[in-house]
């Protein structure tokens, strides 16, 4: 599943590029996380409970993502969809090219989503988020996406330096992918969904990960017209039935990450760089 290495690392990819300077590897990541979760200046917690109080403090996204498979599908709404680098078919729809469940991950599919976060409310908005369901490796992978994310999503201006301290980032790593016997062979709360259908001679698809359905509180079919209205289909609410929609379910292992987290953490790399130096 991602980690919360995951989310420093690209919190330090993002942070680094912003200042000029060269970031760390996420071997060096998770090397040094280890280290300061077991650092007496973290306390008693240690790295485990440390990790469990640390997402207890991370509030839930509520960000539907979604993509366009060619430009005819290009119609998304900026508030709630994001943009994907993706081929006409699913690399991988089956559990045979990911790794066991016991092994570490090296590669996934993946989505690197950012928000901000309002100081008085706690409130989140979209920032950028753009993924892949193609397999990355996960130093380049989420390097590459934590960038293209918050500098290239088309619906946003870049993000800047001086939006760092409201930032949150959520990673994705998508497993699982299986196609689906019908419309409604998966279930909410459990998968993400991936559709592609043509209507009228126009191609659409789109995608909504797996928590976008049980937060916004939709059944299968509402979930449904409106992924499809995501990727840009003007017909019919009650005639959705009649488009014959391919679709392909996944799963998804999120973690998300707040900045003072990250700034924390990066301030006790620093330190501890100064006394070794």
């Amino acid at each position: 599943m991602a980690t919360v290495e995951h989310c420093l690392y690209c919190f330090e990819t993002l942070t680094a590029h912003l200042e000029g300077r060269k970031s760390m590897g996420l071997d060096e990541i998770e090397q040094t996380w280890g280290e300061y979760c077991k650092d007496g200046e973290v306390g008693t917690e240690g790295a485990g409970s440390k990790t469990e109080s640390l997402e207890k403090r991370i509030p839930a996204l509520r960000r539907v993502a979604d993509s366009n498979f060619s430009e005819s599908s290009s119609s998304s709404s900026p508030s709630s969809g994001s943009t994907m680098s993706l081929t006409t078919e699913t690399p991988a729809t089956s559990t045979e090219s990911l790794p066991d469940a016991e092994d570490a991950i090296t590669e996934s599919p993946l989505f690197v989503t950012w928000n901000t976060v309002s100081s008085r409310s706690g409130n989140t908005s979209l920032r950028g988020c753009i993924g892949t369901f193609e397999a990355q490796e996960l130093d380049e992978g989420l390097s590459s996406y934590a960038i293209t994310s918050a500098i290239h999503d088309m619906r946003f201006d870049p993000i800047s330096k001086r939006e760092l301290p409201s930032l949150e980032v959520a990673v994705t790593l998508l497993t699982d992918f299986e196609d689906c016997d019908d419309a409604m062979d998966w279930e909410v709360g459990t998968h993400g969904l991936r559709i592609s259908f043509t209507d009228r001679g126009r191609r659409f698809g789109a995608t909504y990960l797996p928590d976008v359905a049980l937060e916004q509180g939709w059944t299968k079919d509402e979930t449904l017209v409106s992924l499809m209205r995501k990727a840009g289909w003007s017909g019919r609410k009650d005639k959705w039935q009649a488009i014959d929609l391919k679709v392909v379910r996944y799963q998804g292992r999120k973690k998300s990450l707040l900045y003072p987290e990250y700034k924390q953490w990066r301030d006790w790399v620093n330190k501890k760089s100064e006394a070794e130096a």
